[in-house]
Protein backbone atom coordinates (compact mmCIF):
# COMPACT_ATOMS: atom_id res chain seq x y z
CA UNK A 1 0.00 0.00 0.00
CA UNK A 2 1.54 3.59 -0.74
CA UNK A 3 1.76 5.91 2.06
CA UNK A 4 -1.24 7.97 2.77
CA UNK A 5 -2.26 11.45 4.59
CA UNK A 6 -3.28 11.93 7.86
CA UNK A 7 -6.79 13.59 6.27
CA UNK A 8 -7.14 10.12 4.84
CA UNK A 9 -7.28 8.79 8.60
CA UNK A 10 -8.36 11.37 10.64
CA UNK A 11 -12.46 11.78 9.25
CA UNK A 12 -12.50 8.26 10.06
CA UNK A 13 -10.68 8.56 13.78
CA UNK A 14 -12.87 11.56 14.22
CA UNK A 15 -16.68 9.93 13.70
CA UNK A 16 -15.02 6.42 15.03
CA UNK A 17 -14.31 7.11 18.50
CA UNK A 18 -10.55 6.33 17.83
CA UNK A 19 -7.15 8.04 17.59
CA UNK A 20 -4.22 7.12 15.23
CA UNK A 21 -1.13 6.25 17.48
CA UNK A 22 1.51 8.73 16.04
CA UNK A 23 5.01 6.73 16.89
CA UNK A 24 8.35 8.66 16.32
CA UNK A 25 11.01 6.52 14.75
CA UNK A 26 14.75 6.38 14.72
CA UNK A 27 16.35 3.51 13.29
CA UNK A 28 14.96 0.05 12.03
CA UNK A 29 14.30 -1.76 14.89
CA UNK A 30 12.18 0.88 16.02
CA UNK A 31 10.20 0.61 12.68
CA UNK A 32 10.21 -3.19 12.72
CA UNK A 33 8.83 -3.06 15.74
CA UNK A 34 6.08 -0.11 15.44
CA UNK A 35 4.57 -2.05 12.31
CA UNK A 36 4.85 -5.47 13.28
CA UNK A 37 2.26 -4.42 16.29
CA UNK A 38 0.13 -2.42 13.71
CA UNK A 39 0.18 -5.56 11.49
CA UNK A 40 -0.76 -7.93 14.28
CA UNK A 41 -3.39 -5.56 15.43
CA UNK A 42 -4.47 -4.86 11.94
CA UNK A 43 -4.14 -0.63 12.69
CA UNK A 44 -3.70 2.74 10.64
CA UNK A 45 -0.05 3.97 11.22
CA UNK A 46 1.74 7.63 12.02
CA UNK A 47 5.69 6.86 12.03
CA UNK A 48 6.75 10.44 12.89
CA UNK A 49 10.38 11.72 12.38
CA UNK A 50 11.41 14.73 13.83
CA UNK A 51 14.62 16.25 12.64
CA UNK A 52 16.38 15.15 15.50
CA UNK A 53 15.85 11.70 14.20
CA UNK A 54 16.47 12.37 10.34
CA UNK A 55 20.01 14.06 11.41
CA UNK A 56 20.40 11.00 13.18
CA UNK A 57 19.27 8.48 10.72
CA UNK A 58 19.56 10.49 7.12
CA UNK A 59 16.59 10.80 5.59
CA UNK A 60 17.01 8.43 2.89
CA UNK A 61 17.68 5.44 5.11
CA UNK A 62 14.28 6.10 7.32
CA UNK A 63 12.18 6.46 3.98
CA UNK A 64 13.51 3.03 2.80
CA UNK A 65 12.76 1.76 5.52
CA UNK A 66 9.54 3.25 5.48
CA UNK A 67 8.88 1.89 2.38
CA UNK A 68 9.72 -1.58 3.05
CA UNK A 69 7.16 -1.44 5.80
CA UNK A 70 4.49 -0.12 3.53
CA UNK A 71 5.53 -3.04 1.00
CA UNK A 72 5.56 -5.61 3.31
CA UNK A 73 2.47 -4.92 5.75
CA UNK A 74 -0.30 -3.83 3.75
CA UNK A 75 -0.74 -1.29 6.17
CA UNK A 76 -2.05 2.79 5.59
CA UNK A 77 0.51 4.38 6.84
CA UNK A 78 1.11 8.13 7.23
CA UNK A 79 5.21 9.33 7.31
CA UNK A 80 5.14 12.89 9.48
CA UNK A 81 7.38 15.34 10.24
CA UNK A 82 7.27 15.79 14.00
CA UNK A 83 7.77 19.43 15.33
CA UNK A 84 8.52 20.78 11.97
CA UNK A 85 10.81 24.30 13.37
CA UNK A 86 11.25 26.27 9.91
CA UNK A 87 9.81 26.54 6.27
CA UNK A 88 12.90 25.19 4.93
CA UNK A 89 12.91 21.66 6.80
CA UNK A 90 8.97 21.28 6.00
CA UNK A 91 9.75 22.11 2.41
CA UNK A 92 12.64 19.51 2.33
CA UNK A 93 10.56 16.44 3.32
CA UNK A 94 7.81 17.43 1.61
CA UNK A 95 10.32 17.19 -1.46
CA UNK A 96 11.46 14.03 -0.07
CA UNK A 97 8.15 12.21 0.17
CA UNK A 98 6.85 12.58 3.89
CA UNK A 99 2.87 12.69 3.65
CA UNK A 100 2.37 15.05 6.26
CA UNK A 101 3.93 17.94 7.91
CA UNK A 102 3.78 19.62 11.41
CA UNK A 103 4.91 23.43 11.68
CA UNK A 104 5.83 24.32 15.53
CA UNK A 105 5.28 27.92 15.95
CA UNK A 106 4.02 27.79 19.71
CA UNK A 107 6.78 29.54 20.62
CA UNK A 108 6.11 32.49 18.49
CA UNK A 109 3.17 35.41 19.16
CA UNK A 110 -0.15 34.39 17.98
CA UNK A 111 0.19 36.17 14.39
CA UNK A 112 3.74 35.49 13.70
CA UNK A 113 2.44 31.98 14.13
CA UNK A 114 -0.36 32.15 11.98
CA UNK A 115 1.98 33.45 9.32
CA UNK A 116 4.40 30.76 9.54
CA UNK A 117 1.81 28.37 9.50
CA UNK A 118 0.33 29.90 6.68
CA UNK A 119 3.43 29.89 4.63
CA UNK A 120 3.91 26.23 5.35
CA UNK A 121 0.26 25.35 4.17
CA UNK A 122 0.60 27.54 0.86
CA UNK A 123 2.80 25.02 -0.39
CA UNK A 124 2.19 21.58 1.43
CA UNK A 125 -1.17 21.79 -0.24
CA UNK A 126 -0.69 21.85 -3.71
CA UNK A 127 1.20 18.94 -3.25
CA UNK A 128 -1.05 17.14 -1.55
CA UNK A 129 0.40 17.31 2.06
CA UNK A 130 -1.77 18.09 4.88
CA UNK A 131 0.04 20.43 7.95
CA UNK A 132 -0.49 20.21 12.03
CA UNK A 133 -0.11 23.28 13.89
CA UNK A 134 0.05 24.10 17.43
CA UNK A 135 -1.69 26.81 19.90
CA UNK A 136 -0.41 26.60 23.67
CA UNK A 137 3.01 25.20 24.80
CA UNK A 138 3.53 22.07 26.49
CA UNK A 139 5.75 21.90 29.08
CA UNK A 140 8.27 19.59 29.18
CA UNK A 141 11.92 18.95 27.27
CA UNK A 142 11.68 16.92 24.03
CA UNK A 143 14.72 17.58 21.58
CA UNK A 144 14.57 21.12 20.62
CA UNK A 145 11.35 21.85 22.30
CA UNK A 146 12.22 22.91 26.06
CA UNK A 147 9.18 24.43 27.80
CA UNK A 148 9.39 25.31 31.71
CA UNK A 149 5.89 24.93 33.49
CA UNK A 150 6.02 28.44 34.17
CA UNK A 151 6.46 29.48 30.26
CA UNK A 152 3.38 26.69 29.59
CA UNK A 153 0.82 28.12 28.49
CA UNK A 154 -3.07 26.47 27.70
CA UNK A 155 -4.65 26.39 24.52
CA UNK A 156 -7.31 29.63 24.30
CA UNK A 157 -10.28 28.14 23.02
CA UNK A 158 -11.12 31.89 21.40
CA UNK A 159 -8.50 31.89 19.43
CA UNK A 160 -8.35 28.04 18.21
CA UNK A 161 -10.88 28.88 15.48
CA UNK A 162 -9.32 31.96 14.00
CA UNK A 163 -6.15 30.57 14.35
CA UNK A 164 -7.20 27.67 11.78
CA UNK A 165 -9.12 29.83 9.60
CA UNK A 166 -6.34 32.10 8.90
CA UNK A 167 -3.77 29.67 8.83
CA UNK A 168 -5.26 27.10 6.96
CA UNK A 169 -3.82 24.01 8.91
CA UNK A 170 -5.43 20.57 8.68
CA UNK A 171 -4.92 19.55 12.36
CA UNK A 172 -4.17 21.12 15.76
CA UNK A 173 -2.30 19.89 18.43
CA UNK A 174 -3.80 21.60 21.97
CA UNK A 175 -2.24 22.16 25.21
CA UNK A 176 -4.25 21.00 27.81
CA UNK A 177 -2.22 19.97 30.32
CA UNK A 178 -0.14 16.96 28.70
CA UNK A 179 3.71 17.15 28.84
CA UNK A 180 6.95 16.78 26.86
CA UNK A 181 10.02 14.06 27.79
CA UNK A 182 9.80 11.61 30.83
CA UNK A 183 10.08 13.49 33.36
CA UNK A 184 6.18 15.01 33.51
CA UNK A 185 5.16 15.72 36.64
CA UNK A 186 5.55 15.61 40.55
CA UNK A 187 1.69 15.08 41.47
CA UNK A 188 -0.82 12.96 39.40
CA UNK A 189 -1.43 15.52 35.88
CA UNK A 190 -5.01 16.81 35.89
CA UNK A 191 -6.25 17.63 32.08
CA UNK A 192 -8.22 20.07 31.55
CA UNK A 193 -11.18 18.41 29.81
CA UNK A 194 -13.37 21.09 30.14
CA UNK A 195 -11.30 23.46 27.79
CA UNK A 196 -10.93 20.27 25.06
CA UNK A 197 -14.59 20.54 25.27
CA UNK A 198 -15.00 24.32 24.40
CA UNK A 199 -12.04 23.54 21.76
CA UNK A 200 -13.42 20.57 20.37
CA UNK A 201 -17.12 23.24 20.23
CA UNK A 202 -15.58 25.88 18.75
CA UNK A 203 -14.58 23.71 16.11
CA UNK A 204 -16.80 20.69 15.37
CA UNK A 205 -15.12 18.12 13.27
CA UNK A 206 -11.92 19.20 12.92
CA UNK A 207 -8.81 17.17 14.14
CA UNK A 208 -7.15 17.91 17.23
CA UNK A 209 -3.45 16.32 18.16
CA UNK A 210 -2.39 15.33 22.08
CA UNK A 211 1.54 15.61 22.38
CA UNK A 212 3.59 14.59 25.37
CA UNK A 213 0.97 11.85 25.98
CA UNK A 214 3.41 9.02 26.90
CA UNK A 215 2.01 7.34 30.34
CA UNK A 216 5.88 6.63 31.60
CA UNK A 217 4.83 3.38 32.88
CA UNK A 218 6.26 2.41 36.38
CA UNK A 219 7.06 -0.79 35.27
CA UNK A 220 9.57 0.36 32.93
CA UNK A 221 11.06 2.98 34.78
CA UNK A 222 12.10 0.62 37.23
CA UNK A 223 13.22 -2.19 34.89
CA UNK A 224 16.07 0.58 33.90
CA UNK A 225 16.83 1.69 37.22
CA UNK A 226 17.07 -2.42 38.43
CA UNK A 227 19.65 -2.70 35.44
CA UNK A 228 21.57 0.23 36.29
CA UNK A 229 19.98 3.40 35.64
CA UNK A 230 18.46 6.13 38.29
CA UNK A 231 16.21 7.78 36.08
CA UNK A 232 13.85 9.72 38.87
CA UNK A 233 10.58 8.67 39.88
CA UNK A 234 8.35 10.60 36.97
CA UNK A 235 4.43 10.61 36.39
CA UNK A 236 3.51 10.13 33.14
CA UNK A 237 -0.25 10.99 31.77
CA UNK A 238 -2.80 8.46 32.85
CA UNK A 239 -4.12 5.73 30.00
CA UNK A 240 -7.31 6.15 31.33
CA UNK A 241 -6.99 10.17 30.81
CA UNK A 242 -6.04 9.24 27.03
CA UNK A 243 -8.65 6.73 26.37
CA UNK A 244 -11.30 9.98 27.55
CA UNK A 245 -9.61 12.24 25.33
CA UNK A 246 -10.03 9.89 21.94
CA UNK A 247 -13.31 9.61 22.37
CA UNK A 248 -14.23 13.06 21.43
CA UNK A 249 -12.11 14.89 18.88
CA UNK A 250 -8.60 14.05 19.61
CA UNK A 251 -7.78 11.93 16.41
CA UNK A 252 -4.12 11.77 16.78
CA UNK A 253 -2.09 10.71 19.84
CA UNK A 254 1.52 11.36 19.98
CA UNK A 255 3.78 8.88 21.73
CA UNK A 256 7.97 8.45 22.23
CA UNK A 257 9.59 8.64 25.39
CA UNK A 258 7.10 5.08 26.33
CA UNK A 259 9.04 3.85 23.36
CA UNK A 260 12.29 4.70 24.52
CA UNK A 261 11.81 3.45 28.00
CA UNK A 262 10.54 0.26 26.81
CA UNK A 263 13.85 -0.23 24.38
CA UNK A 264 16.08 0.89 27.33
CA UNK A 265 14.93 -1.39 29.70
CA UNK A 266 15.23 -4.12 27.68
CA UNK A 267 18.89 -3.32 26.19
CA UNK A 268 20.41 -2.36 29.72
CA UNK A 269 18.66 -6.21 31.00
CA UNK A 270 20.72 -7.99 27.86
CA UNK A 271 23.98 -6.12 28.73
CA UNK A 272 23.33 -6.93 33.27
CA UNK A 273 22.88 -10.82 32.30
CA UNK A 274 24.93 -11.23 29.49
CA UNK A 275 27.81 -9.06 30.18
CA UNK A 276 30.07 -11.01 27.63
CA UNK A 277 27.47 -10.44 24.96
CA UNK A 278 28.71 -8.52 21.73
CA UNK A 279 25.95 -9.58 19.30
CA UNK A 280 24.02 -6.46 18.39
CA UNK A 281 21.04 -9.16 17.79
CA UNK A 282 21.18 -10.33 21.07
CA UNK A 283 20.16 -6.93 22.75
CA UNK A 284 18.34 -5.17 19.60
CA UNK A 285 15.81 -7.87 18.95
CA UNK A 286 14.61 -8.26 23.01
CA UNK A 287 14.50 -4.12 22.82
CA UNK A 288 12.34 -4.86 19.38
CA UNK A 289 10.38 -7.20 20.64
CA UNK A 290 9.56 -4.95 23.86
CA UNK A 291 8.65 -2.01 21.35
CA UNK A 292 5.92 -4.26 19.39
CA UNK A 293 4.39 -5.32 22.54
CA UNK A 294 4.34 -1.41 23.95
CA UNK A 295 2.84 -0.55 20.36
CA UNK A 296 0.53 -3.33 20.74
CA UNK A 297 -0.63 -1.94 24.53
CA UNK A 298 -1.25 1.41 22.71
CA UNK A 299 -3.35 0.89 19.95
CA UNK A 300 -6.02 -0.81 22.43
CA UNK A 301 -5.77 2.49 24.51
CA UNK A 302 -6.12 4.46 21.78
CA UNK A 303 -8.95 2.52 20.58
CA UNK A 304 -7.68 1.80 17.08
CA UNK A 305 -7.48 -2.31 16.91
CA UNK A 306 -9.00 -3.34 13.66
CA UNK A 307 -9.43 0.38 11.74
CA UNK A 308 -6.89 -0.05 9.57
Amino acid sequence: MPKVSTKELFGKAYGGGYAIGAFNVNNMEIIQGIVEAAEEENAPLILQISKGARSYAKHEYLMKLIEAALELSGLPIVVHLDHGDSFELCKSVIDGGFSSVMIDGSHLPFDENIALVKKVVDYAHPRGVPVEAELGKLAGIEEHVNVSELDAIFTNPDEAQEFIERSGCDSLAVAIGTSHGAYKFKTEPKLDFERLHEIEEKLPGFPLVLHGASSVLKEFVDMCNQYGGKLPGAMGVPEAMISEAVKTGVCKVNIDTDLRLAMTAEIRKAFVENPENFDPRKYLGPARTAIKEMVKHKLHVLNCVGKA
